[in-house]
């Protein structure tokens, strides 16, 4: 029941029925008023018509008895009438009916009635009567009293009445008409209503099936357009509307897509805030970003650093937007935050974008830390070089002696510095990918051999026991740049050497690992530290920082050597020895996997 009032059917229905309702209200009160007023006025005039045709038989008949039929013959059942003088007696009575003679009485007797009797004038009343029919029973009756005149002289009157009764019947058959009407009113409007609802609703259950299909993201849903009407109408534009919502939709799910492809591309971590300060969105670099944050720093309260906070804070408070460098976990970004504003120039949160500056910080302090090594280490022979020359050209050289050992020291400088410039310049050209190999197959027996029998001399001057640890008759080829990776094992011999005590051993070692080979080059030294071993390959970085210098070093080849082993393909390291000393270990692959350029 609640389900067909809460429909458009039993609303329809239910209005129709109480407007013709009230319709048939209006017209029965008015039409049974009209009817009462209409059929009384009838009886008043037929007993004004039959008062003067009585008035006329009386006058005009002298015979009483053919006077009394031919009144008898006039009156119908329900009309009786008296003649009365001029002193209210009856004079004839024309009546009929169980009480006729009480109600004659009571006529004569009713002092209104008299009152305007005695003006003779003629006078008509409604009165409470009994009935004719029945005993005990009060009918209201339509009273008549009309004078009539003879020979010119106003002698007599006649008095008629009749019930009501058939009027009260005509009225009740009309409301009887009346009811029946609105039954037959109340079937044909439910069955209108209902035929004309369903041939709306129908219509309107469909677009609503279809909207709940099109609210669950169903955009392929149509209606069907089965008149031009304005449910016709609505269908058409209920279509155009599905084709507009999905292109609409389809049109932001790329757009979606193709800024979220762009936020996880970017190198940059993004976060998205709301006006509430909570994190709306982010980028995979910004989650790694806050996770470290978090792990390292964070609380249950303070879910972002509070440097950016108070950057936020003023942001959304402001709305300017808000650039600076910080520091989080030992990494440095540049965060620039920008307000986000909605329709009607609102805030609704703001953006935070954060670039890693932390490698450009490493490359400035790497920049400024060369330039300060170049002009460290170019200082000295620069130095000596200015003043050597400047006591020759002041003539202070005492002999020839003194003059060829301060020329002896300028060459020795000029050439220390050309070594420089050529270690900077080839460094440069393999960091920047442009440094060829030419790679060959190169037998590494026969090769380690030949340079350890280059530095036997060196070895034997400065009293160190070099040595060759290979297999035996085992050959072991790689292909290998081998002017190179001769520069690389001259470094580590000369270093290893140079820094043996007198009795000391360096030992070259080739050992097969399956598809790998290792190269080591072991000596008894004082060994390098181990907190230096980590940034020994990098450019002027001395574990000691007077020795290099003293024994002729740039400072720069252990960068070099570490380059031109990447170039192959391999890896280059450093640890100290089991009891004292340093082992530099390069492993190269059996198959060579490095760029030939």
């Amino acid at each position: 029941m609640n389900r067909i009032w809460n429909s458009i059917v039993g609303k329809l229905w239910a209005t129709i029925l109480l407007l013709v309702s009230f319709v048939l209200f209006i017209v029965t009160v008015l039409l049974l008023e009209f009817l009462d007023d209409f059929h009384t006025e009838q009886a008043e005039d037929s007993l004004r018509r039959e008062a003067t045709t009585i008035g006329k038989i009386v006058e005009d008949h002298e015979s009483e008895s053919s006077m009394k039929l031919i009144i008898q013959d006039i009156l119908d059942v329900e009309t009786s009438a008296m003649i009365i003088d001029e002193n209210g007696k009856t004079l004839y009575a024309f009546h009929h009916g169980l009480n006729a003679d009480t109600i004659e009485q009571k006529i004569l007797t009713e002092s209104s009635l008299l009152s305007m009797y005695n003006n003779k004038t003629p006078v008509v009343k409604e009165m409470m009567l009994p009935s004719n029919k029945e005993e005990g029973v009060m009918e209201q009756y339509l009273v008549l009293i009309q004078p009539f005149q003879q020979d010119q002289e106003l002698v007599s009157s006649v008095v008629m009445y009749q019930s009501l009764e058939a009027i009260h019947r005509t009225t009740k058959r009309t409301t009887h008409i009346v009811v029946l009407s609105a039954f037959i009113a109340f079937i044909l409007t439910t069955v209108f209503a209902f035929f004309l609802s369903t041939r709306i609703t129908s219509p309107l259950r469909g677009l609503r099936q279809a909207a709940f299909e099109l609210s669950k993201g169903n955009f392929d849903t149509k209606l069907p357009v089965t008149s031009t009407d304005e449910l016709g109408q609505l269908a058409t534009a209920f279509n155009q509307m599905g084709r507009q919502l999905k292109y609409h939709v389809e049109l932001i799910s790329q757009e979606k897509e193709q800024l979220s492809s762009i936020l996880t591309s970017m190198a940059d971590a993004v976060i998205t805030f709301n006006r509430d300060f909570t994190i709306l969105s982010t980028n995979p670099q910004a989650d790694r970003v806050l996770q470290n944050w978090y792990l390292k720093n964070g609380a249950e309260d303070e879910p972002i650093p509070p440097e950016i906070f108070h950057m936020l804070e003023h942001v959304l408070s402001f709305a300017e937007e808000v650039e600076d460098e910080l520091e989080l976990n030992g990494r440095f970004y540049d965060i620039s935050i920008s307000p986000l504003y909605s329709r009607g120039n609102n805030i609704r949160g703001a953006v935070a974008v954060l670039r890693d500056m932390t490698e450009q910080h490493k490359l400035d302090k790497l920049r400024s830390d060369f330039i300060a090594n170049v002009s460290h280490e170019l200082r000295t022979p620069i130095s000596m070089l200015q003043g050597y020359s400047e006591a020759i050209i002041d003539g202070v050289i005492a002999n020839d002696e003194e003059r060829d050992e301060m020329i002896q020291v300028i060459h020795d400088e000029s050439m220390r510095m050309g070594r420089l410039v050529t270690d900077l310049l080839d460094l440069a050209r393999m960091e920047s990918g442009h440094k060829r190999l030419y790679k060959d197959d190169v037998s590494m027996v026969p090769f380690l051999d030949r340079i350890v029998t280059k530095f036997t001399q060196v070895a034997r001057d400065a009293e160190v026991s070099l040595t060759l640890d290979v297999p035996q008759n085992e050959e072991v080829i790689l292909h290998v740049d081998e002017d190179r990776l001769e520069q690389v094992f001259t470094n580590l011999i000369d270093n290893a050497i140079r820094h043996t005590p007198i009795d000391g051993n360096v030992t070259v070692a080739l050992r097969q690992y399956g598809q790998s080979v290792e190269l080591t080059v072991k000596d008894t030294g004082v060994g390098i530290p181990e907190e230096d071993l980590p940034f020994i390959f990098e450019r002027f970085y001395k574990a000691d920082k007077a020795r290099t210098r003293g024994k002729g070093g740039t400072g720069l080849g252990l960068a070099i050597a570490k380059n031109i082993i990447d170039l192959h393909g391999g890896e280059i390291s450093a640890r100290r020895g089991e009891e004292k000393g340093t082992i530099f270990s390069c492993i190269l692959p059996l198959t060579a996997t490095g760029s030939s350029e």
